[in-house]
């Protein structure tokens, strides 16, 4: 049996309406599924560790990147395969992975292919799967809730990110990886399995989430009139080539900063003190 795990307030509800047509498909195919639903802030979790008590062969996840890796958690070193279908906001993960973002051309091809393994990052014990940063993406995500989830894609994003330049403050970064610490003033701080957020921004264009290897990235500090000119280059995939720009690959690497927000694959949290550790292959996943 096939466990669903729908979001039912993925999309400002567009996950309900995805979630119909998959049970339409798998019940047309005679496959057997259990149709579970979200309630709270890592529901989704317990409802994949229920799905591994139970042993379901497979678990599909109806929602966006936050839902993904809140079953991820659930999930990592189950064995049990999962299976992403697109309902969210941003959906960046699935651009990572190549799998297609439109939600039944993702079913089809989870029901066609078999799964591989991928990597997952823990942070302080929460394991996630695409990218988690502070800084200059966190303000364009307080922004971006604004819009309530109403809109989806880049839109909203962008929109963010122009706000944000007129608003966000240096981060006062101290962070230590291969035993080297440093402090500087950051423009942003980003650790990453996954290439994308915000619904197609490039934040870290060389990511892979089947090398073992954590993508660490620290972006200096700007002057506020210079950002919109960087902020150009990097939707033009160009981030890692700025003079500022520090990209180090590791398994391990800790950060701090005073009043630290980090935002997990789209949710923020308070985290003066971060500490990110790499999980090779955690998850088997349809990609």
């Amino acid at each position: 049996m096939r466990m669903l795990i729908v979001n039912p307030i993925a999309g400002c509800g567009y996950a309900l309406k995805v979630m119909e047509q998959v049970q339409s498909v798998l019940t047309a195919r005679n496959l057997p599924f259990r149709v579970m639903r979200t309630e709270y802030p890592g529901y989704a979790a317990k409802l994949a560790r229920e799905a591994v008590e139970m042993g379901c062969e497979a678990v599909y996840v109806i929602g966006g990147d936050g839902t993904f890796s809140e079953a991820a958690r659930g999930l990592a070193g189950s064995g049990i395969p999962i299976g992403l279908i697109p309902a969210g906001t941003g959906n960046d993960f699935v651009k990572t992975l190549g799998t297609p973002k439109e939600p039944m051309a993702a079913l089809d091809f989870i029901l066609s292919h078999e799964p591989r393994p991928c990597d997952a990052i823990d942070l302080n014990g929460q394991m996630f799967l695409n990218v988690a940063g502070a800084g200059f993406d966190v303000t364009v995500l307080e922004n971006v809730a604004d819009f309530g989830g109403k809109i989806r894609g880049l839109l909203p994003y962008l929109i963010g990110l122009i706000r944000a330049i007129w608003k966000h403050q240096p981060l006062q970064l101290t962070y230590t990886v291969d035993g080297k610490t440093q402090t500087k003033d950051a423009l942003l701080c980003i650790a990453a399995n996954g290439k994308w957020i915000g619904g197609g921004i490039p934040i870290c264009p060389d990511a892979v989430p089947n090398d073992g290897e954590i993508d660490f990235m620290v972006v200096g500090h700007q002057p506020r009139w210079k950002v919109p000119y960087y902020l150009v280059r990097m939707m033009m995939k160009q981030i890692l080539n700025f003079p500022f720009t520090e990209h180090v690959l590791c398994d391990k690497v800790t950060v701090s900063s005073p009043g630290m927000h980090v935002e997990v694959d789209g949710e923020i949290i308070a985290c003066e003190h971060a500490e990110f550790t790499m999980h090779p292959g955690a998850l088997m996943l349809y990609w």
